[in-house]
């Protein structure tokens, strides 16, 4: 009986009211380590409300987001408008190479992205006026709904989408919205990986719709292996059949139909979904090899190997178990060419060069699967940089032109906006982060049936109805 007691206690400690959001359903922290250890006991009641919440969710498309965040503040110049026709010192110190865009060009470490703009979409009218990186992270994870990026309102694209979506895959049970971030060594790294976790965040919509983040508090794939005997989970199959059956007798006939459905998909989750989406020895080694960027080592006082190439396959396995907004960050795009940062050309041959394996190696991966035009991927980051060098060799931070870069979704091959002839500020159609968040919900919503559906908070509602998406994508 004390055995059985502590299941109890643990059954009611994941069903806390201060862990639900305002649809009633816990948050899914199941996927930690330590609930994986407890058998998920909620887990079975968690799918099956997901189940039917999204019963009716008729205004869902076929369509996944992957956001690459490149935080720091990614150089506009060196990545996608290298504007060579203007004068030094504004344009790009890496030179340029062709696209399958005529009369289009990326910065000059992008050869293999390049040949894949045909499936891409660069805008290079994108910007806010926030200059300072925590803030102006928040402000573009959120799409805007935190104007100031000060953390007093909003919530991250990521979170209003799992927010339409379901916190969990109504089919697999996968948290709809995942955080890959990379165990970072370099004090610079580090402090970028909290600011990207924090601007994560769901605000309003509740921590419910948090992204599942695996590498949140050193947790690794290895911590997310059940840590229970074979034979004790078949004692605690047993147990969960109990309180089902202690279930039945106290709730309203009908509350607890499927309910066998629903406790066999989330063993299947725990034992199978969740630790099999991280296991990347499951693909083709020349796959593997294909996205590999661990012969580009990154950092500034301390370095690592690029896990950047493993984070896109991943990214691609989370998308085929339910996920549906996965966002990748990278770290180390401030490049000021100070004590904490590398120079313009020194950082993109560091961070540009595994960016350009990673994402043609996604693209690729993506087409070939059939899955590029239902996969929506976005590159952007904190703000773009200065277009005048400093006299150190780096880019200073500039807000009054962004990176902002597209890929699959339907993309077609196309430059939408253009830049002032100093490559500063927009000369015409200037794109904000709210149209980033509205082109994300028409991409992965039907927004028509989305206005006349139940349930919406204010705040998503607000989105939906005031802020205008990229018109070129609708």
């Amino acid at each position: 009986m004390e055995a059985f007691g502590k299941e109890v206690a643990v059954l009611t400690l994941l069903h806390d009211s201060s862990l639900r959001s305002c649809d009633g359903i816990a948050r899914r922290d199941f996927l930690r380590a330590g609930t994986l250890a407890m058998g998920g006991l909620s887990l079975p009641w968690l799918l099956k409300n997901q189940a039917l919440a999204g019963a009716k969710s008729d205004y869902v498309k076929d369509r996944s987001v992957v956001l690459l965040f490149l935080s720091g503040g990614a150089s506009h110049i060196e990545t996608f408008n290298p504007n060579m026709d203007a004068p030094a010192p504004y344009h790009s110190v890496t030179g340029e190479v062709m696209t399958t865009i005529p009369g289009v060009t990326f910065g000059g470490t992008f050869p293999l992205l390049s040949r894949h703009a045909k499936h891409m979409a660069i805008v290079r009218s994108f910007k806010h006026s926030i200059s300072g990186h925590v803030q102006a992270i928040k402000h573009v994870l959120n799409g805007g709904t935190d104007p100031d990026g000060k953390g007093n309102r909003g919530f991250s694209m990521g979170a209003a989408s799992a927010r339409f979506r379901g916190a969990n895959d109504a089919k697999t049970g996968m948290p709809t919205f995942t955080l890959l971030n990379s165990d970072e060594v370099d004090p610079q790294y580090r402090s970028e990986k909290g600011r990207v976790e924090r601007g994560s965040h769901p605000g309003s919509m509740g921590p419910a719709f948090s992204p599942f983040n695996p590498g949140a508090g050193g947790v690794s794939q290895q911590n997310m292996t059940l840590k229970i005997a074979r034979e004790r989970l078949d004692d605690r199959r047993g147990l969960l059949s109990a309180v089902d059956r202690l279930q039945r007798q106290t709730e309203d006939s009908g509350l607890l139909d499927g309910t066998d459905k629903y406790r066999s998909q989330a063993f299947d989750l725990i034992l199978g979904n969740a630790v099999k989406a991280f296991d990347l020895s499951k693909e083709p080694r020349k796959l593997v090899e294909s996205y590999d960027t661990s012969m580009f080592r990154v950092g500034k006082k301390r370095f690592r190997d690029s896990v950047l190439g493993h984070h896109f396959l991943t990214a691609r396995r989370l998308l085929e178990v339910g996920c549906r907004f996965v966002t990748i960050h990278s770290a180390g795009w401030d490049m000021h060419a100070d004590g904490n940062n590398p120079g313009i050309g020194a950082g993109m041959e560091m961070l540009g060069r595994p960016v350009d394996k990673a994402v043609s190696a996604f693209v690729e991966d993506l087409q070939q699967r059939g899955m590029l035009d239902k996969t929506l991927l976005i590159i952007t980051g904190d703000f773009g940089r200065t277009p005048k060098i400093n006299d150190r060799g780096g880019r200073d931070h500039w807000p009054g032109l962004c990176t902002l870069a597209f890929a699959g979704g339907g993309m077609s091959g196309q430059v939408i906006g253009r830049s002032a002839r100093k490559n500063d500020v927009p000369a015409n159609d200037p794109i904000d982060a709210a149209r980033l968040l509205a082109t994300v919900m028409h991409s992965m919503f039907d927004v028509g049936k989305l206005r006349l559906a139940g349930g919406i908070p204010k705040e998503l509602l607000r989105v939906i109805e005031n802020d205008e998406p990229i018109h070129e994508f609708v």
